[in-house]
């Protein structure tokens, strides 16, 4: 398989665009082609001029309008590209117009990235798992939380448990997503749109963050034999589905109490029997092979 980088955007270097191929190593590296006199004005100019055939949507989570991620997406089906993302925003905000529009212009829209990085979930449902009914899952999808909740366990403040995980570079500049609990409800969201087949909105979640969580109670936790972790759950109720995010102390024993650090599990309760996946500490290419997976079905396809 042949590939060529046509297309760059960033905040910091707008958008760049040379069908002829860009140096990848090189712009990895900060050594950027010169300036163009005449650069694309906007993501529709930016793909025509790139002459794109995939578009690898990675643009930072807006929870509340899944903007702009989901106007760049668009933009790539109706131009004729594979639009494959890393953003959950467009699973809740836009799922079902996205994935009619992938149809419509025969290309694919994909997302495996967007819940437990490279862990093959949505790609799991149906092919992997056909003719089963998923009942409900719980799990805890979010990074930061857990590093700063195992950081608090040590004794470390809220404040100092947060910039350990900005170093290890888990957390944002503003990880105020991650901790009131909005990244995890995301998640919680989109799976149950694309999993369960229920349009569920984000503010159906009921969400409660790790604020509140003081070092003193979650190391007392710890000390006997509990373990607080900010759980996501989804349970369905006849046509419907009940579905939380928050704080919940665990017994050592439990599956996801034992996640240290990074690690993020999700357990699934079906019809026919039970699954649980766990990811160990993923760094930045575990997201990077979700991406790659995606591609590859696409192209593949």
């Amino acid at each position: 398989m042949r590939w060529r980088l046509t297309g760059v955007a960033s905040r910091r270097v707008g958008w760049v665009a040379d069908r002829t191929g860009l140096n990848p190593l090189a712009i990895l590296n900060g050594h950027w082609p010169p300036p163009d006199p005449n650069p694309p004005r906007n993501v529709r100019e930016w793909l025509e001029r790139a002459g794109a055939d995939v578009l690898f949507e990675a643009s930072p989570l807006d929870p509340h309008t899944g903007q702009p991620a989901t106007d760049h997406l668009k933009a790539a089906l109706e131009l004729g590209a594979h639009a494959i993302t890393a953003n959950k925003g467009p699973i809740v905000h836009a799922f079902a117009e996205l994935t009619a529009l992938a149809l419509k212009c025969g290309r694919k829209f994909l997302y495996e990235s967007t819940v437990m990085d490279g862990v093959p979930i949505f790609s799991l449902f149906p092919l992997g798992l056909p003719a089963v009914e998923l009942r409900g899952f719980r799990g805890v999808l979010n990074s930061t939380t857990n590093v700063v909740l195992t950081e608090m366990e040590k004794g470390h403040t809220l404040e100092d448990a947060v910039k350990r995980a900005q170093a290890l570079g888990i957390a944002e500049t503003d990880p105020s997503f991650d901790i009131d609990g909005w990244d995890a409800a995301v998640k919680v969201t989109a799976l149950v749109i694309v999993l369960m087949g229920v349009p569920l909105r984000l503010d159906q979640v009921q969400r409660t963050g790790i604020r509140e969580l003081t070092p003193e109670r979650v190391r007392t936790a710890r000390d006997s034999g509990m373990r607080y972790k900010l759980v996501c759950r989804a349970e369905r109720h006849g046509a419907g589905v009940d579905a939380s995010v928050q704080p919940v102390l665990l017994h050592a024993s439990d599956l996801l109490a034992g996640l240290e650090g990074a690690s993020t599990a999700i357990h699934f309760d079906m019809d026919v029997f039970r699954l649980s996946f766990v990811e160990h500490n993923p760094g930045i290419e575990a997201t990077a092979y979700g991406l790659l997976a995606d591609y590859l079905r696409a192209v593949r396809a």
